[in-house]
């Protein structure tokens, strides 16, 4: 990757600064310790940067470029594991580092991109755009890969997405380490070349869906993984293809529902990583088990995985992907008219979680939530198309979802629906008056000052001894 010249090499230059920072990240390192420290000091310099210190005229133009930086860099990192694991310096620190230092390079992306388009937001009910499109630097494409046209998919290709529902950043931050994705699927392309996605839903269980469908339903950013046996991840993607579609005919009761344990054993309910867990699993006669590094479920604060149904100590979470040297990253594609919001559900999340860790936080229901669950609880036992219709009232709620666990999801929104807006209103304050976004630092500070105003409670999340 050649370095990023700044227009004006007499000022203080982004361009400059980041081309240092993205060397750091991708030199060789001699052993796991070397490796970690220099990880997480690139880390520190991202999260720690001033962008008041630049010319933001100077950064919009450099914006595309510096993106593309970006992105290059964490793929040369990404070639570079497949070494590390083989030479033993893949440690749990180095883990940990290398997703941090994943997702702060994603919000400087995102937040480059937000201001390469005049920071322009989504309005009201209007929803991202068709993933993998767009013309304002939406998707970047792996060089090894790039070619011109639509972006081609295989049969077996697997699809990294984050949705724009509180969920989801729930499902994203719920980890030891943070994340920005909450699903993972399957792609799978029939013998007349029809494309499809196969995949767990909390609604629907394992369900296909076409992959027209599954890429225009919301969704604010996403990656598309392939694995470096296409042979092996073409029969996967047939396997779960034929298993979920028999599932499927017939009673509702032979479906398979969504597991809220979390578990990656059995195969008779599926979360949606565990859906491609299972598929690699039964296509390699189980010599391939998906994650190689898994996720840790280890809260001491248990009240909230309690109440969702979430048994597992680890597990599969979908931003486990992105460690796994055995998938190339094909593309990686964000709207930047979306990122904001999920940004700012991120770092309410991340609070939210924190809380409950550290001041031993809970959700404490009322009456109007007992109502909803109530209400909630008695949907489950309705048709799929019963389901449908009353969606907009109620939303589709699995038969083996519990009252509590509806009753949950509901405050969690409720609580999130109190707290994102305000840090949104803080964001555009600081485009106002300084033409920048609100570094995430910022933001968490911000949520900070949000709770100690609030005496320990925000929404239905109250602090223990309130």
């Amino acid at each position: 990757m050649p370095p990023i010249v700044p227009s004006n090499p007499g000022r203080p230059s982004l361009a400059r600064d980041m081309d240092e920072l993205l060397a750091m990240a991708s030199a060789p390192a001699r052993d796991a310790s070397e490796l970690e420290t220099r990880l997480r000091q690139v880390y520190r310099a991202f999260y720690n940067l001033d962008l008041g210190r630049y010319d933001i005229h100077e950064v919009k133009g450099d914006a595309p470029r510096l993106m593309q930086a970006l992105f290059e860099t964490r793929i040369q990192i990404r070639n570079a594991m497949q070494g590390w694991r083989e030479r033993s310096i893949k440690s749990a620190g180095v883990q940990s580092a290398l997703r941090d230092l994943n997702r702060i390079l994603r919000y400087a992306g995102d937040m480059l991109g937000e201001l390469a388009i005049d920071h322009m937001q989504l309005s009201g009910s209007e929803q991202p755009k068709r993933a993998f499109s767009g013309s304002d630097f939406n998707t970047h494409v792996n060089p090894a890969y790039a070619g011109t046209g639509d972006l081609p998919f295989r049969s077996g290709d697997v699809l990294l997405m984050r949705g724009t529902a509180h969920n989801s950043a729930a499902i994203a931050r719920i980890g030891d380490v943070d994340c920005q994705f909450s699903h993972l699927a399957m792609v799978y392309i029939d013998e007349a070349g029809q494309h499809y996605v196969v995949e767990a839903l909390i609604e629907d269980g394992a369900i296909i869906n076409t992959l027209e469908h599954s890429l225009s339903h919301g969704a604010g950013r996403a990656v598309l993984y392939r694995h470096n046996d296409g042979a092996l991840a073409a029969k996967a993607a047939k396997l779960i293809h034929d298993r979920v579609k028999r599932s499927r005919r017939g009673w509702w009761r032979r479906r398979i529902p969504y597991d809220f344990t979390m578990r990656l054993d059995g195969a008779r309910r599926m979360f949606c990583s565990k859906l491609v867990h299972v598929a690699f699993k039964d296509a390699s006669a189980g010599s391939v088990l998906l994650p190689p590094y898994k996720t840790r479920l280890d809260m001491k604060n248990t009240d909230f995985f309690r109440r969702i149904g979430v048994k597992a100590v680890e597990t599969f979470a979908p931003g486990d992907i992105d460690l796994d040297p055995s998938f190339d990253l094909i593309a990686e594609w964000q709207d930047y008219r979306a990122t904001p919001r999920l940004r700012a559900q991120d770092m309410v999340m991340t609070k939210i979680f924190e809380w409950m860790e550290l001041r031993g936080a809970r959700f404490e229901e009322d009456a109007l939530i007992r109502i909803v669950a109530w209400f909630g609880s008695l949907s489950r036992h309705f048709s799929d198309d019963l389901k449908s219709l009353i969606s907009s009232v109620v939303p589709k709620v699995p038969w083996n979802m519990s009252r509590r666990c509806i009753a949950t999801i509901a405050m969690l929104h409720r609580t999130c629906e109190g707290l994102v807006p305000a840090l949104q209103a803080r964001e555009r304050a600081s485009i106002t008056s300084t033409g920048r976004p609100l570094h995430p630092r910022d933001a968490l500070a911000h949520l900070e000052i949000v709770r100690d105003k609030s005496g320990g409670r925000q929404g239905y999340l109250v602090e223990a001894g309130r």
